[in-house]
């Protein structure tokens, strides 16, 4: 099943308006090793806002989704792994991301078409965003993350400030809730596959992000 990839994974267009107050939180910054450090590890996607009816259709179909980012460095690629709890069932897809340092832009080949999303670091410890087609009215989408299954108040409203920034409905949310997870199954089968393994063998982060973002 094809979902927008921004669910659990990025060219930056700054989204920084000194006008707008509802602005002010967010930074768009280019990608460094700091930056892929901080993003590795264990991240839950907890909600998002698409316009583009296909795109909003899969994304309503999503209770829940976790994965993990491990980046190479030298390489400039981001392995992802993803658990996805769809309605009845559990999916896993792993997959890999480039890395654009300049434009700060991730992007993922699915279906032979290439997928950007722009990361967005905002003042609050331990959570992004992923904007995605921000410049196309008929297709914008802006999804949150957060190093926890639930965000706080106060980033969830950091949340609700970026799509009153864009100027995106926060009538139109669409949260996961993580009591609704099927994939825990799953991931234990994985961890006793990878403790088998040789110690050699690369292995995604179990987790655990600097408690503030990057520095520029």
């Amino acid at each position: 099943m094809a979902l927008p990839w921004a669910l659990a994974v990025l060219s930056l267009l700054p989204l920084l308006e000194a006008q707008s107050p509802a602005c002010a939180n967010l930074t768009a910054k280019p990608i460094t090793n700091a930056t892929l450090d901080w993003l590795s590890g264990r991240w839950f996607y907890i909600g998002s806002v698409f316009v583009d009816p296909a795109f909003k259709q899969m994304v309503q179909k999503v209770q829940a989704s976790d994965f993990s980012f491990t980046p190479n460095l030298t390489q400039d690629t981001i392995l992802f792994q993803q658990y996805l709890s769809l309605e009845d069932h559990c999916e896993y897809n792993s997959s890999v991301l480039w890395v654009h340092r300049e434009n700060a832009t991730l992007s993922r080949f699915d279906g032979g078409k290439k997928i950007d999303a722009q990361l967005l670091l905002q003042d609050f410890n331990s959570t992004y965003l992923l904007a995605f087609s921000m410049d196309d009215e008929t297709k914008r989408g802006l999804s949150f993350y957060a190093d926890k299954p639930e965000a706080t108040p106060e980033q969830l409203e950091g949340f609700r400030e970026a799509l009153e920034c864009k100027g995106m409905d926060k009538a139109e949310i669409m949260y996961t809730d993580w009591k609704k997870d099927q994939c825990e199954p799953l991931r234990r089968q994985h961890e006793l596959e990878r403790k088998k393994e040789p110690e050699s063998s690369p292995r995604p982060p179990a987790g655990g992000h600097s408690s503030e973002p990057p520095a520029p």
